[in-house]
């Protein structure tokens, strides 16, 4: 006699969320070009169909790993009369976010990649420089947004490069303070 054993339930949404998140993980450390749909697929221990299935083909997977790391959309929460003080408090004292710095490798490795720094230039402006100048609003609010994400990036790959900025608790406050008065003064026009 054998006993039947039901297979086990399958959960579409768990191995969806492994293959991103072994996919992120392969875009942050390899180039776009070297990255393949079967060396994601053997990270999670799935057939490589089953990535093609969930995500159609590596530019929509990778896609979908930038939209899953923190993209700035953060910025526009809150209000805009504190905006420059918000965001320079976060840049110069709060701790470094994991998914902001994948994210940051993701985009470095991208650079030599034709493809990748398309999907990289089309998605940054559909999902963050579009809606992010819309928030800004008003006169220039394409180049405003341009000018305070340019300025906070430049302050955030400052400080992960040097590890921190070597400044003393007074003058990181003065820093914060400075940051946020000049971001303020673009957000405001």
């Amino acid at each position: 006699m054998f006993c039947h054993v039901a297979p086990r339930p399958r959960n579409a949404e768990a191995t969806r969320a492994a293959i991103l998140i072994a996919a992120r993980e392969r875009f942050a450390r390899e180039s776009y070009d070297d990255v393949g749909m079967r060396d994601v697929a053997g990270d999670v221990g799935v057939d490589a169909a089953l990535v093609s299935r969930y995500f159609g083909s590596k530019e929509e997977l990778f896609v979908s790993v930038l939209d899953s790391c923190e993209n700035g959309a953060d910025l526009m929460t809150g209000d805009r009369h504190d905006f420059g003080q918000r965001i320079a408090h976060e840049a110069i004292f709060e701790a470094k976010s994991e998914s902001k710095l994948r994210g940051l490798l993701i985009l470095l490795r991208s650079i030599g990649s034709t493809k990748a720094m398309e999907l990289v230039q089309r998605a940054g402006n559909e999902r963050f420089f579009g809606p992010f100048a819309e928030w800004v609003g008003g006169p220039d609010a394409a180049i405003r947004a341009r000018l305070a994400s340019g300025f906070i990036m430049g302050m955030t790959v400052s400080r992960e490069i040097t590890g921190g900025y070597d400044l003393t608790s007074a003058e990181c406050n003065r820093m914060r303070d400075r940051m946020a008065s000049i971001l303020q003064s673009i957000i405001d026009g």
